[in-house]
């Protein structure tokens, strides 16, 4: 039997996803003026998907448990889905199925292989993250980066979490100076990640107490937005250093799956490469340790 929250989840991604494409966009003729729906009617889609009309219906409905992966990279073409939609379509058809992701979930301790590499990154501030955004190592200049999530002092235990600093503490607004696409950028990974974990306990508990709690999670959460976030630059505005934007690279951990290490750079002679220079001599006046001995509680999801 399939989860009432994954049917729901599907239900309302692919009706936000049909609401969004324009017959013209999609290729169509537009008839009339008198559409009573934005984007696209589900028999547009059926057409498009080449599926029956009752087919589809029961698909976005949430029943997606045995569509065929031919089935589903239709629909993903009819709607025009990017890389991060057609893998979280997958996602949502292997949780109504009950199917456990093809991706692994990280269990225990990180290797000591992994910290090594971590904190041989010396010019580049660096973290280990899972799906969850719990921040689980830095290397010193990672440390010193993120360094308001770890309170005022270096005693902080165990892993901090991204999203709940920024969306439940006071500095987070201060800290992601671009916050529309910070905001948008959390509660997509988050939602990408719920696709894939939908057992995961500590997700969903995380993900209730984001939503109770925050009016802007809220909203956000509501868009079903997912992404895949491998490159690209970001801002933050350090207490000790002021603004600065880094280039970011994320990479999965093959060995540790569901585990992804992201370095932050500048170009040198850059303002924001003066910036990094400045941050490593805070952290070292400060005395900031990296992180990375606290093994996170495992769920049930990675078992």
């Amino acid at each position: 039997m399939e989860d009432v929250s994954t049917e729901s989840d599907i239900r309302e991604f692919l009706a936000s996803r049909r609401a969004r494409i324009t017959p013209q966009q999609a290729g169509l003729p537009a008839y009339g003026g008198n559409r009573r729906v934005p984007g696209l009617r589900r028999e547009e889609v059926a057409l498009l998907a080449g599926v029956s009309i009752d087919y589809y219906v029961r698909l976005e409905r949430g029943r997606l448990a045995g569509a065929s992966e031919e089935v589903l990279d239709a629909i993903a073409n009819a709607l025009q889905f990017d890389e991060a939609e057609r893998a979280h379509l997958h996602d949502l058809a292997r949780a109504a199925a009950r199917r456990p992701s093809r991706r692994g979930r990280a269990r225990g301790p990180l290797p000591e292989s992994v910290l090594r590499v971590l904190h041989s990154m010396t010019d580049s501030p660096a973290f280990i993250r899972n799906g969850r955004l719990d921040i689980l190592a830095t290397n010193r200049l990672g440390r010193a980066l993120y360094s308001p999530l770890y309170g005022d002092g270096d005693d902080t235990v165990g892993a901090v979490n991204i999203a709940r600093f920024q969306f439940l503490d006071p500095r987070g607004r201060a800290f992601f100076p671009d916050w529309e696409e910070s905001v948008n950028t959390t509660v997509s990974l988050l939602r990408t990640e719920a696709g894939r974990a939908p057992d995961d306990r500590d997700l969903t508990g995380l993900l209730g107490e984001l939503v109770t709690r925050s009016e802007e999670f809220r909203a956000a959460w509501a868009r079903h937005d997912v992404r895949l976030h491998h490159t690209g630059r970001k801002s933050f505005r350090h207490p000790a250093v002021g603004t600065l934007t880094l280039d970011f690279d994320a990479m999965d951990l093959s060995a540790r799956p569901g585990l992804t290490l992201t370095a932050y750079s500048a170009a040198p002679g850059t303002p924001d490469h003066d910036a990094l220079r400045l941050l490593a001599s805070w952290a070292a006046t400060h005395d900031l340790s990296p992180t990375g001995d606290a093994a996170p509680r495992e769920s049930a999801a990675d078992d």
